[in-house]
């Protein structure tokens, strides 16, 4: 997803064509029609501008075209007005449970570098996996392609099961890539520092270590930490002030947005406002507990699949706010942003899984759905 402000500057506007759905067949892609006159109370029309199976993210290319990842392991080009293309080179996955091809980011210069950067569930020995993040160079003459894709990131230690990988990308305005990396489902690694579940980890653009990480001096894996005592961070997004934001799953309740800081712990699975599935309580938040409370949470949940900091102008009345998708709560979700403050702003039902959300070029909002055929709808102001 594209979440840095250098490569927003680089997109003209005028370099997005409409692209939409040719017929049911998931994955294909043509010039969209007129969007859906808004429902009552919302202030947007949306219009249908493709399908695809299982799609998980999208980030939109300087010229305009979209690349989607899809969760069996697929990433496409969306071509402005024409069919969709399947971009070979992409790694192999380990497709099952939440497990799969995840987010893919633009490199901050992209124009001049042509690096992007996919995050995925990969294979371990046994029955282990885990996440990593690898990033290869796009080259679109000819057929489109991934040349020299290399790993540069990975969850440690790799683990059973299919759940929590997280592994959302975001770079911030210092250039260093953040990655979101869930605790698996295992609980305890979220605080602890010889493991990087459960974390918001801080590297180059390389994959190199920066020296100002706040445990750089403390070993290889806790070097990468940047924030931790996280459970299932599926979106983080940097505001116009350089802050990073990141919305988390809870368990049992308590899905929650954080406003995240250098070498802070956010208290899983010490603290949270939900509980444990199998009921057993997790104490609340509370003033002086060591640890830092969400700046808004959700009880009932709403599950959270992702997070976009709005930046552009077509919602004017929105610039600053957060967005977020609503999996179970089916809904587009406004959080009001005021420096450090949040407050829940509004909750649009869009009777569909939001697995992601994501600004265009032109300030329009994008959202993809989740499942088998999956639409991706932009969103402009309602006339």
């Amino acid at each position: 997803m594209i979440r840095t402000f250098t490569t927003l500057a680089l997109v003209s506007a005028a370099a997005l064509a409409a692209c939409g759905a040719n017929g049911s067949s998931a994955g294909n892609a043509v010039e969209a029609d007129a969007p859906e006159a808004a429902s009552k109370g919302e202030p947007f029309a949306k219009a249908e501008m493709g399908k695809f199976a299982e799609p998980w993210a999208m980030a939109f290319l300087p010229d305009g075209r979209i690349l989607v990842t899809e969760k069996r392991g697929v990433l496409k080009l969306v071509r402005p007005g024409g069919d969709t293309v399947e971009i070979a080179g992409a790694p192999k996955v380990d497709y099952g449970g939440q497990g799969g091809l995840g987010d893919v980011a633009l490199h901050p210069d992209f124009a001049n570098t042509g690096y992007i950067y996919l995050s995925y569930a990969e294979a371990g020995d046994g029955n282990t996996r885990g996440a990593a993040v690898a990033r290869g160079k796009l080259v679109l003459e000819g057929a489109p392609r991934i040349e020299g894709l290399q790993v540069i990131w990975r969850q440690e230690p790799k683990v059973t099961g299919r759940g929590h990988y997280g592994h959302r990308i975001a770079f911030g305005p210092d250039g260093m890539m953040y990655v979101s990396s869930g605790e698996r489902q295992k609980f305890d690694p979220a605080q602890d520092l010889n493991a990087n579940l459960g974390k918001i980890v801080r590297l180059s653009d390389t994959g190199m270590i920066p020296s100002d990480n706040p445990f750089y001096d403390q070993g290889r894996v806790k070097a990468q930490v940047w924030a931790y005592g996280i459970r299932n961070p599926l979106g983080i997004d940097f505001d116009s002030e350089g802050r990073l934001w990141e919305m988390e799953m809870g368990p049992a309740g308590g899905d929650e947005l954080n406003l995240i800081r250098k070498g802070v712990n956010y208290g899983y699975p010490k603290v949270s406002n939900g509980d444990h599935y199998d009921g057993t309580p997790i104490p609340d938040h509370k003033p002086g507990d060591g640890f830092e409370p969400p700046k808004v949470f959700w009880n009932p949940v709403i599950s959270p699949s992702s997070l976009l900091i709005y930046k552009g102008d077509l919602f004017a009345d929105w610039k600053g706010d957060a967005f977020i998708g609503a999996l179970s709560g089916e809904a587009l979700i406004r959080v009001d942003l005021d420096g450090e403050t949040a407050t829940k702003a509004d909750e649009w039902p869009m009777d569909a899984r939001i697995r992601a959300v994501e600004q265009g070029p032109d300030g329009a909002i994008w959202l993809l759905e989740d499942g088998s055929n999956g639409r991706l709808l932009k969103l402009t102001p309602a006339s």
